[in-house]
């Protein structure tokens, strides 16, 4: 890792995209153009985004900037998690195995169910009436 270093990655959650960007830095985290404790103003949410740092050690050697677009807050969340753990992959592979075992180099597919025709709702079926 030099200091001109520059490690990108995308994240995917339900309908929200990150595109992350990691340098050598002082563990400075913005998304969107904003700190990280404005935009993520639930702890659980802020912890969830950088948890990959957190489990392999490296929160304070990276500064992240998030791009985040789609979704909501949660899923928002969930693909920074996603992002930065793939990043942190392409920074040094020695990671993979760490970040594997935790679970979040896997992108997690759950998403909205369509709308069927002649259905309420995705699988809500009209009430039958006998008469």
């Amino acid at each position: 890792m030099s200091d001109k270093a520059m490690y990108r990655a995308t994240g995917k959650r339900k309908t929200s995209v990150a595109r992350v960007t990691l340098t050598p830095g002082t563990g400075t985290v913005t998304c969107n153009g904003r700190p990280a404790e404005q935009y993520f103003d639930r702890a659980p949410l802020r912890a969830m985004a950088l948890s990959p740092l957190v489990e392999v050690g490296l929160a304070d050697s990276f500064d992240v900037t998030l791009r985040l677009h789609g979704g909501g807050i949660s899923g928002q969340a969930g693909a920074s998690r996603h992002g930065i753990a793939r990043a942190l992959v392409e920074a040094d592979p020695n990671l993979r195995g760490d970040l594997k075992r935790a679970g979040f180099l896997a992108r997690d597919a759950r998403a909205v169910e369509r709308k069927k025709a002649g259905l309420k709702k995705a699988r809500k079926r009209p009430q039958f009436s006998k008469r």
